[in-house]
């Protein structure tokens, strides 16, 4: 039996509570609140801070979340900057706790401190969470959030909160991991079509073909709160040998497996679902439960990968060609992407440039910049293989010239890959990879040096 199986039924548990609040939400006791502007609202968030009955407390945060719900931008807008603002801590209070520990320096004067430091805005988002379908209107509320963000960053300290609250509520103990198959609900698959981010599904017959054979499987967490609204999903493909580009591995028509047969685990898709869990992530935790529960259902398993795309690819490389980077101008000189083909003159160039990109090239923190690669090198993963026109489809050729990455988990080292590159900035690549780079290793290591040394100056 998995740890997995062992939660289950706590899980089963909590999945069966939040079913029986949603029926009654949806029940129809109360009448939704009418909308309301920013002001009135603001009064209702501090009548619900003030308000000492937990049933009052329920009926009033369900109409204040009812009624943001149907306000319009500029409104949500102006509700939640006052948020942000009349809600901050209280600036002498935190002082007089600070005197406080000074004359008596105890766990508990620390512990006072930290009261007075939390903002009063906090406990009214945990209060508003009270009402039946909170949380996902939270999660929706932080969505908008995150847009309003883009042009006002006094919102950034409700982001903070709501964002700490959000990872408490939405903590890997409250995760529940369920396939996803071709007889699962068909609103549920109708999300997966909308939701898929990195292939896209254009018909249900597309859809079919990724979760009806046998040797195809999709994996999502979910929580309670949101029923059948995933949070996340993995895509996988049983195979016998790796993959080198996803024409092959989505091709109509294909010979297909038994999956008692497959040697390797391709995950080629991984889509976030929530726009408001931003920054929240559930990837490492959904990828090592399916390697585990794939592992078990068959041992004959020996290789876990992923097929990987490599987004910002194209637009590095425009800006390495305008910078007057000679090799990127080179590779981008003769004839137009999409007449690239298997034998193109191009080819050893490019390959060298997309190695140097997702081993060289760092943020202002010494990380990755690729996001995809940052995420798997972060989670443990080797960077194996580098794919030449892996994907030919016109968002592959236009976000990374068709390249695509294999980066494999290696069971009995992805710790250690992790806290490699997790305290020095080091990254894990297969020798194919490594060769590519001119001298090899120095780009990816000078790189997470000079991270370490400006840290440490």
């Amino acid at each position: 039996m998995t740890a997995h199986d062992r939660n289950r039924p706590a899980k089963d548990l909590l999945e069966t509570l939040f079913r029986r609040l949603r029926k009654i939400a949806r029940a129809g006791g109360r009448p939704v609140a009418a909308p309301s502007d920013p002001e009135a609202l603001m009064a209702q968030c501090q009548a619900l801070l003030d308000e000492r009955s937990q049933s009052s407390g329920v009926h009033l945060a369900g109409d204040i979340l009812a009624a943001y719900g149907a306000l319009e931008d500029e409104d949500k807008h102006g509700f939640l900057s006052a948020l942000a603002q009349g809600f901050a801590p209280d600036a002498e209070v935190i002082r007089g706790a600070v005197a406080a520990y000074d004359a008596d320096p105890s766990p508990l004067r620390m512990a006072a401190i930290s009261r007075a430091a939390e903002a009063p805005r906090q406990e009214v988002l945990r209060r508003l969470n009270q009402a039946p379908m909170a949380t996902g209107a939270l999660v929706n509320m932080r969505a908008d959030l995150l847009r309003f963000l883009r042009d006002d960053s006094t919102l950034r300290v409700l982001d903070q909160d709501l964002s700490h609250l959000l990872r408490s509520w939405f903590n890997r103990g409250f995760l529940v991991m369920r396939r996803i198959d071709w007889s699962s609900p068909a609103d549920l698959l109708e999300r997966i079509i909308r939701y898929e981010a990195v292939h896209s599904i254009a018909t249900w017959d597309e859809l079919r073909a990724r979760l009806l054979p046998s040797d195809r499987r999709c994996y999502g967490f979910f929580h309670p709160a949101l029923g059948d609204e995933p949070l996340i999903f993995v895509e996988v493909a049983l195979c016998d040998v790796i993959p080198s580009s996803i024409q092959s591995l989505l091709a109509q028509g294909r010979d297909e497996l038994d999956p008692a047969q497959a040697k390797v685990a391709v995950f080629y898709s991984i889509s976030n679902c929530q726009a408001g869990l931003a920054g929240i992530s559930f990837g490492q935790f959904l990828i090592k439960q399916v390697v585990e529960d794939l592992g078990a259902e068959y041992p004959g398993l020996e290789t876990y990968v992923t097929l990987s795309p490599i987004p910002g690819f194209a637009r590095w490389l425009k800006k390495a060609a305008g910078d007057g980077d000679e090799a990127a101008q080179a590779a981008l000189d003769h004839g137009p992407m999409h007449e690239w083909h298997a034998h193109d003159p191009r080819r050893a160039g490019l390959m060298r440039l997309g190695a140097r990109y997702l081993l060289g090239e760092r943020d202002g923190e010494g990380r990755l910049l690729d996001p995809v690669a940052r995420f798997h090198v972060g989670n443990g993963a080797r960077v194996e293989r580098l794919c030449w026109m892996a994907d030919t489809s016109a968002r592959g050729m236009a976000q990374s010239h068709a390249l695509m990455v294999n980066y494999l988990y290696d069971l009995d080292n992805v710790e250690s890959n992790h806290n490699a590159y997790a305290r020095h900035r080091v990254v894990n690549a297969s020798a194919a990879i490594n060769g590519l780079l001119a001298p090899p290793r120095k780009l990816w290591r000078a790189a997470g040096e000079a991270y370490f040394a400006k840290r440490s100056a």
